[in-house]
């Protein structure tokens, strides 16, 4: 088995545990935030913070000012909502949340990302953790229930999977990205670690 193989399947089987806050990842249009409100109102955190500030619906890039109403209209209360707008890709989000992690004293964070995106996402967010604040608990909550062949103006999941593979390959040699033996180190450190909330 390749660390690749090793890393997916065990990220695939990461179950988020009670943290400080729900990051929204935003992109593939309205997919994620209906995992983000479940998590929040099973009580795995008590505020979901929407991460991003592109906009481009071509893309699936939609801004927080369009699923806003929507997390509203789902029951979350306004008061526990964050915007972190400042970032238009995965590195920058992780920069910014890295940041606000701080500020805020968050000991423990959920990621929230489309299935296909969640390999890359971790493994930005790790590489930039391991930086700027290595004490950080990340969870990874994959929206696992979404349509692989579905036809969207960005392309279907299944594609968009495989250039995300790709995409990891590339930002490694960049450094923007944490390597798949990191990725397997830190799942290991996390389990071994035993805090909780």
């Amino acid at each position: 088995m390749t660390e690749r193989e090793a890393f997916i399947a065990l990220l695939d089987t990461d179950e988020p545990q009670k943290s400080d806050a729900i990051i929204l990842l935003e992109g593939d249009g309205f997919a994620r935030y209906k995992k983000a409100v479940s998590l929040y109102k099973s009580g795995i955190a008590p505020l979901i913070c929407f991460s991003g500030g592109f906009d481009d619906e071509k893309s699936g890039a939609f801004t927080y000012e369009k699923v806003k109403p929507l997390i509203l209209e789902a029951g979350v209360p306004e008061k526990d909502l964050i915007l972190e707008d400042k970032s238009k890709n995965t590195y920058e989000q992780a920069i910014e949340i890295m940041q606000l992690a701080q500020q805020n004293n968050w000991k423990r964070i959920v990621l929230v990302a489309s299935h296909y995106h969640s390999y890359r996402a971790f493994l930005t967010f790790l590489c930039v953790q391991k930086l700027k604040f290595p004490d950080l608990i990340m969870d990874m909550a994959a929206v696992k229930d979404l349509d692989w062949y579905e036809e969207t103006d960005w392309g279907r999941r299944i594609d968009l999977l495989a250039s995300e593979l790709d995409k990891i390959e590339v930002y490694q040699n960049k450094n923007n990205v944490a390597s798949y033996a990191e990725g397997l180190e830190y799942l290991k450190w996390k389990k071994q670690k035993q805090e909780r909330y």
